[in-house]
């Protein structure tokens, strides 16, 4: 179940995983998931036809989750929190109860990278978006096909491809968000050396517990106990 949100990197993850699927080496089902939360200006015709024209199976599920949003998010605060929460429900929910065993989203080196810096520096934890994931509930595994894929990569190919992308005019709206400001952050230290987001992206894969500093993972306070002596 590829989750097609109308931007240029599910559009590009479909596109990908719809040409592996052709391909005889590889055996799996593929359906195209689109939920329409009712945001204004919501437009899917194109959509629809692309998916058609590509001969890609497709639900498009509409939920009134802007209101609720609106509703109960003061005007001054994000909107992203709330609304991811409730779509990523509706999604999960539609998975377990159509049976589909994967649920494929568009996350790229960007969204990881950020994520990790956006945990570190306004929660306190080390955390990022793992390539797969099962949920807490144990019902839905997540895959994320594009974690090494840099944006501007993808955003050149749906250029290319020549998507019908649809706007978000929910948080697009919105301006100071965090995960812009700590994407420009990211953004500004690469320009002086153009490695720091693929090093970002390695130090995902790269983790020494014994050079941190928790002790669930790294027992430091016994090691004593261990040191040799002549």
């Amino acid at each position: 179940m590829v989750c097609l949100s109308g931007g240029k990197d599910s559009y590009t993850m479909l596109y990908l995983l719809k040409k592996l699927q052709l391909d005889r080496r590889y055996n799996f089902d593929l359906i195209s998931f689109t939920l329409d939360q009712s945001q204004p200006g919501w437009n899917d015709n194109k959509m629809r036809q692309w998916l058609e024209d590509n001969k890609i199976e497709h639900v498009i599920k509409t939920e009134d989750t802007y209101s609720i949003v609106i509703d109960k998010i003061p005007e001054n605060k994000t909107y992203c929190s709330l609304c991811s929460r409730l779509r990523r429900g509706i999604i999960y929910k539609y998975a377990s109860q159509n049976k589909f065993d994967k649920i494929a989203l568009g996350h790229h080196r960007e969204d990881l990278i950020t994520s990790l810096f956006m945990s570190i520096l306004y929660n306190g934890q080390i955390k990022s978006m793992p390539p797969k994931l099962l949920t807490d509930n144990k019902k839905n595994i997540i895959i994320r096909p594009l974690v090494f894929c840099q944006e501007k990569d993808i955003a050149t190919f749906a250029v290319a491809k020549g998507f019908p992308i649809i706007p978000c005019n929910l948080c697009g709206s919105q301006t100071n968000l965090k995960r812009v400001e700590t994407k420009k952050l990211i953004n500004q230290l690469a320009k002086d050396n153009p490695k720091i987001p693929s090093n970002i992206l390695h130090a995902l894969q790269s983790l020494q517990p014994s050079q941190l500093m928790d002790q669930n993972r790294w027992e430091f306070k016994h090691l004593e106990e261990n040191l040799l002596t002549d």
